[in-house]
């Protein structure tokens, strides 16, 4: 079953990083997922700086403003997408996290399974198992 891991740092340094995770710790993690062979897919997103947020009025009308959604002491730094027998399983790896320490948090959601054109996936249940492995680089 595919789970998302939403990796939210609680603080971030002068750099724009998670002061509790250190390069080392995101490198070791970063390895033993591999290494389970459970990794389908993640990211580390740019600083947040770099952010531009899109709404759309009732009418229509297309409003773009930079910078993140809402005033938050909570960032999204990236995100992980597994494949793991059970949510238990993905809670343990989000627990394995760096992102999860001091203050930071990882957010475990079920991937929606819709099917695929002559899939019989089943709309309404979350997740599958099976599919191809991506890489990516998800570090912070």
């Amino acid at each position: 079953m595919k789970y998302m891991l939403l990796i939210r740092s609680g603080a971030v340094d002068e750099q724009g990083g998670a002061p509790q995770c250190t390069v080392e710790d995101w490198m070791a993690y970063d390895k033993d997922v591999r290494d389970a062979g459970i990794l389908v897919s993640g990211e580390s997103l740019a600083d947040l700086v770099t952010a531009t947020t899109v709404r759309v009025s009732p009418a229509g009308e297309r409003t773009v403003t930079d910078g993140p959604f809402a005033e938050t002491r909570e960032l999204l730094g990236g995100f992980l997408v597994i494949d793991v027998p059970d949510l238990d399983a993905a809670l343990d790896w989000a627990a394995r996290c760096p992102g999860a320490r001091d203050g930071g948090s990882v957010v475990v959601r079920p991937v929606a399974d819709f099917g695929g054109p002559g899939d019989s996936g089943d709309s309404q249940s979350p997740g599958a198992s099976g599919g191809s492995r991506g890489a990516g680089d998800f570090g912070g």
